[in-house]
């Protein structure tokens, strides 16, 4: 479908436990939540898709074939709960190397919308980092910041000076959040419609 509407995802501190740098797929845990959250989504036909940084394979951590181990144990473990993604994106690149996909780049971002046929502008950006806010703001989709006491409040960097559209603590919440937003707007589209 063109324009699908999508929520863009970062991987760690998001949907699995960060570890950092994770090199074992035996690492992948998903966090509370995060099952039930993906099916309403997936349920109200949003596509889900990831947005990560992995900056390990920069800065000789891990190998591209430890991301893709860790990757597959992620796809295997929502299999097991029935929840599929309809693509993954991951920049491999160390800060230092100045690439257009680092989040809080939206290169990513733009990239999977034109490979999957995404709606920027009526998406979702979810993280755990201001980058991924700025990144979802750079991109024009609305953002979600998840902060709990793992993951405690941070100043944003002053590059990064950028405001969630909303603060919750888990994935869950930001779910909750995001289908009360698709159906308001939903609900103000059928008022004109009837205007």
């Amino acid at each position: 479908m063109a324009d699908r509407q999508a929520v863009f995802l970062d991987r760690d501190g998001t949907l699995i436990h960060d570890v950092g740098y994770p090199r074992d797929p035996a690492e992948v845990e998903l966090l509370p939540g995060v099952v039930q959250a993906l099916h309403l989504l997936h349920k109200r036909g949003m596509a889900l898709v990831v947005i990560s940084n992995q900056s390990g394979i920069g800065r000789g951590l891990l190998t591209d074939d430890d991301l893709t181990r860790v990757h597959n144990r992620l796809v295997q473990v929502l299999a097991q709960h029935g929840v599929k993604l309809d693509g993954a994106y991951y920049c491999p690149h160390a800060p230092w190397e100045r690439c257009a996909c680092r989040k809080p780049h939206p290169g990513l971002l733009h990239r999977a919308a034109e490979e999957l046929d995404l709606d920027l502008a009526d998406s979702f950006m979810v993280g755990d980092k201001w980058s991924d806010v700025a990144a979802g703001h750079q991109a024009g989709c609305r953002t979600v910041l998840l902060r709990n006491r793992a993951n405690p409040m941070e100043t944003p960097p002053r590059k990064l000076d950028r405001t969630s559209d909303m603060i919750v603590p888990d994935l869950l919440a930001a779910t909750y959040w995001i289908l009360s937003q698709v159906h308001a707007n939903e609900g103000s589209k059928e008022d004109k419609r009837v205007n």
